[in-house]
């Protein structure tokens, strides 16, 4: 496994020696963070980086196949644009995680902030706890699990991404309906969050709620304009 401190050192630098160690498909490590923004941004080969403390905005963002690990929270835009791979945050995560990702996994296993998974294309975001206002605002595709409670504007003006939620939605957002789960649903709740999550700190299946789009905004019809100005 090979090591990188980031103390005295500029981002760009970090970031170059993380490309150079994937390209030799090198396990690497990642000291003294220090909350520093665009670590391990553009990330095209596979392998793992592991960043031992907090982040700042933009970790992750753009990467296309690495395992990202931090073992501490993230600021902003986490794994922002994502085409492939997974990446986990132990702590919390910023506003916008996982904004616009079109394939791959987020986890976050604490909470995340507002407007996570916004016009998320594709892939999971997890949220092992909260989430703030405006998550999954005009999802396309792509599923989003919040384990704990959803803030206000959950699910506004979504496409075909699926949500599900343990607790509370304080506000659904425009145009989204809640179903009953299917069995589909419950074995993929119950096999994402076996793989994920730590037994204790996730709640059964059965528990969830699943959010959708009732598609009144998907085609314009004036018979629904109040709903387009609420949308609006």
């Amino acid at each position: 496994m090979a090591a990188i401190d980031c103390a005295g050192r500029p981002a760009r630098e970090i970031n170059a020696r993380i490309r150079e160690l994937l390209a030799r498909e090198e396990q690497i490590v990642v000291r003294n963070p220090a909350g520093r923004h665009n670590l391990g941004v553009a990330l095209l080969e596979p392998g793992r980086v592991r960043f031992e403390g907090s982040v700042g905005y933009y970790c992750a963002g753009l990467s296309d196949g690495a395992t990202v690990e931090v073992t501490g929270s993230a600021g902003w835009g986490l794994a922002e644009s994502m085409l492939s791979g997974e990446v986990v945050v132990r702590g919390n995560a910023g506003n916008s995680a996982g904004a616009a990702m079109r394939g791959g996994r987020v986890i976050v296993h604490g909470d995340a902030a507002a407007r996570a998974g916004v016009s998320i294309k594709g892939g999971l975001l997890l949220i092992g706890g909260d989430c703030g206002y405006m998550t999954g605002f005009m999802g396309q595709k792509g599923a989003i699990i919040v384990c704990g409670d959803a803030g206000e504007g959950f699910a506004d003006s979504m496409y075909e991404t699926v949500c599900y939620v343990g607790g509370t939605v304080r506000d659904p957002g425009n145009d989204t309906v809640v179903e009953d789960l299917a069995p589909g649903d419950l074995e993929f709740l119950e096999t994402t969050l076996a793989r994920h999550l730590p037994q204790a700190a996730r709640r059964p299946a059965r528990d969830f709620k699943k959010v959708v789009s009732g598609r009144k905004l998907w085609n314009f019809d004036r018979r629904d304009w109040r709903v387009w100005q609420e949308a609006l």
